[in-house]
C-alpha cells in the first residue's frame, strides 16, 4: 500500500480531524525516527499513518483496538511488520513489542500527544515555537496531559534514545508538517 492509498483509507474510517492530524503527527515521528535509524522510511510512517486506523470503532472497547486495525490491515495485505506494530501499540495486550517499528509506534503514539498538548499551552499556541525543554518541562509535569502516559514514552530507551533525542526527533518532524496538523 502506497501513502496516497493509505491516507484515502484513514479518510473512510477516520472522521474526527484530531484523530486524523494525530495520524499525521505519528506518521511523521516514525518516518523521521526511521530516517535516524537507517530503517524503511516508507514502511515506518505507514505503521504511524495507519496505528489507530479502528479506534473510531473501538474507543469504547480498548480490549479490541489495535487487534480490529491489525485485522483490517491483514485484509489490505500490509506487511507483517506493520501489523505486528499496529497490534502491539497498545499496551492493553501486553503483547511483545520484537522490532524496532513496534518499539518506536510504541512510545511515539503519546509522544506525540504530548507534544500538541504542549504546544497548546504556548501564548500563540505555535509549534514553531516549542523546544525540547519545554517538552521535557511538561513531561515532568504528571498532572499536565495525563493520557501521555510517560511511562510507555520513555520507553524510547528500547531504541537506545534518551529522553532528550526522542522528544528533540519529534518535535522536528511534527514542525516539519505544522500546517497538516493545525499547529
Amino acid at each position: 500500500m502506497n501513502r496516497a492509498d493509505a491516507l484515502a483509507f484513514l479518510r473512510e474510517k477516520v472522521k474526527n480531524q484530531n484523530l486524523f492530524k494525530h495520524s499525521l503527527a505519528v506518521e511523521a515521528v516514525m518516518r523521521r525516527l526511521a530516517r535516524n535509524f537507517k530503517e524503511d522510511e516508507e514502511k515506518w510512517a505507514l505503521a504511524g499513518l495507519l496505528h489507530d486506523i479502528d479506534y473510531e470503532e473501538t474507543k469504547d472497547n480498548p480490549e479490541v483496538h489495535s487487534l480490529r486495525g491489525a485485522a483490517m490491515l491483514i485484509e489490505k495485505e500490509l506487511e507483517p511488520e506493520i501489523i505486528d506494530a499496529v497490534k502491539a501499540h497498545n499496551e492493553i495486550h501486553g503483547i511483545p513489542r520484537k522490532t524496532k517499528i513496534a518499539q518506536a509506534l510504541y512510545c511515539t503514539d503519546p509522544l506525540t500527544g504530548l507534544i500538541v498538548a504542549a504546544t497548546l499551552v504556548l501564548p500563540d499556541k505555535k509549534i514553531a515555537n516549542l523546544s525540547v525543554d519545554n517538552i521535557l518541562n511538561r513531561f515532568k509535569e504528571n498532572s499536565f496531559a495525563k493520557g501521555a502516559n510517560r511511562k510507555v514514552i520513555s520507553a524510547c530507551q528500547e531504541l537506545n534514545l534518551n529522553l532528550e533525542k526522542f522528544a528533540e526527533i519529534g518535535l522536528e518532524a511534527m514542525q516539519s508538517i505544522n500546517k497538516e496538523i493545525g499547529l
